[in-house]
């Protein structure tokens, strides 16, 4: 992560929080790895976790009168005190393939439309996010320092915000919104930017850590919604990828490759591309590589579902709608494989327009696949270390106080992390927001 970034992001978070107190007592809690939650008291000081007193069953013992003392002390400082009886304390969600400024389901559409109307409406975007538990997300393709100013100065709200700026595409690749014949000048970069060549993706990288990234973002395959590419062939030269991840690399940051086949994974992985987002068509051998080197997988098994049931209606293509097919279909046995070959294996929603309102279901259909306990897992410690941040995506002491507290145990009934939104109390940096 660039130190433009690491600033920013603490400055939008304790800015708030300098001084604060809050006590969440009465609940169980998880702390984003063990195999079960636990009776557990949660204080919070300056939006950190200070300590977390582990209870007996009754809560009567075993802590329970230290956890007493310091939620009095928690309380006549004038802070909050939440009651969490019957309800489960997670690590705030992390959302690792988030698209902000997806203002619709048609890259043309937001690439022609003013950046002012796409940030305003990123500004929604991240603000439901918030609302539904996400305190952290990672947007790879789009996002820029302005976004992430206002969001640092309360001018919006939102989660925890890691952008790549606009994602590098080829000529011809995932991110060129020309369709065959057409004479139209791909102008604007609000999601994607062709680039071709060394020389210019360097610059190009370059740009993207002054203006604050936190990683790089290239398409390494074609894609769902881009209509003139072979969704398995692989974009970009292996020069080309090394650059790009030669580049971040020496600003201690990483490359995140968007690409679906195991040639087009192979091509990425063999560059040094460490976070493989997709990978819906992985095979064995491939997946065996990517523990080998490293990688991680960003899985986004949901999108795919809501394009199947809702893209016609929003106007996806033929193309389109048959690619979605095939990713959808494959996509399961993608990320048992992963995790058979020991690769991590994190959590995207990847939704664009209207599709942001399914951000939950996506994560219904991760505990689907993979159970709630290795899916809250991805969604909140592994994602944490697929950003490369150590505070976040885990209830432990010294860690950022982001938490999502849930109605009942998620862990018998993972309805309740899907469910209505009064169900749900969302702190983000030891305040509560939702």
């Amino acid at each position: 992560m660039t130190s433009g970034m690491t600033s920013s992001v603490t400055r939008s978070v304790t800015s708030t929080t300098t001084g604060s107190r809050l006590a969440v007592v009465g609940g169980s809690v998880w702390d984003g790895e063990s195999d079960a939650a636990v009776p557990g008291t949660v204080l919070v000081e300056d939006g950190r976790v200070v300590d977390v007193v582990v209870l007996d069953g009754d809560g009567g013992s075993g802590g329970g009168s230290a956890s007493d003392a310091a939620v009095s002390r928690v309380r006549d400082a004038g802070g909050v005190v939440l009651d969490a009886r019957g309800r489960t304390v997670l690590p705030g969600l992390i959302d690792a393939h988030c698209h902000a400024y997806a203002a619709a389901l048609s890259p043309r559409d937001i690439e022609t439309w003013p950046l002012s109307y796409v940030a305003l409406n990123a500004a929604r975007r991240l603000e439901a996010a918030l609302a539904r538990g996400f305190t952290t997300v990672r947007d790879v393709a789009g996002g820029d320092a302005g976004l992430a100013r206002a969001l640092d100065e309360g001018l919006v709200t939102g989660p925890r915000y890691f952008y790549t700026g606009a994602a590098l595409s080829q000529t011809g690749g995932h991110g060129e919104v020309r369709g065959r014949g057409e004479d139209l000048c791909g102008c604007n970069a609000h999601l994607s930017e062709v680039v071709d060549g060394v020389d210019a993706l360097r610059r190009a990288v370059r740009e993207r850590f002054q203006d604050g990234a936190h990683a790089i973002k290239v398409m390494a395959s074609g894609g769902v919604v881009s209509e003139t590419d072979p969704i398995r062939v692989p974009q970009y030269s292996s020069e080309e990828l090394r650059a790009v991840v030669d580049e971040a690399a020496r600003r201690g940051s990483y490359v995140a490759a968007h690409a679906y086949s195991p040639e087009a994974i192979t091509h990425a992985v063999d560059a040094g591309v460490r976070s493989i987002e997709h990978g819906n068509l992985l095979d064995a051998a491939t997946a065996s590589l990517m523990a080998e080197r490293g990688a991680v997988l960003v899985a986004t098994l949901g999108c795919y579902e809501a394009m199947a049931r809702r893209g016609a209606d929003l106007g996806m293509s033929a193309v389109s709608q048959a690619k979605n097919t095939e990713v959808l279909s494959a996509g399961r046995e993608a990320l048992a494989l992963a995790l058979a070959a020991g690769v991590p294996v994190g959590f995207g929603s990847d939704l664009m327009g209207p599709l942001e309102d399914e951000q939950l279901n996506c994560l219904r259909l991760h505990v689907d696949v993979l159970g709630p306990l290795q899916a809250l897992r991805s969604a909140t410690s592994v994602n944490a270390d697929v950003l490369q941040q150590p505070d976040l995506g885990r209830v432990r002491v010294g860690f950022a106080a982001d938490l999502l507290i849930v109605d009942g145990d998620p862990f018998a009934r993972p309805d309740v992390l899907w469910g209505p939104p009064g169900g749900r109390t969302v702190v983000l940096g030891g305040v509560v927001v939702g």
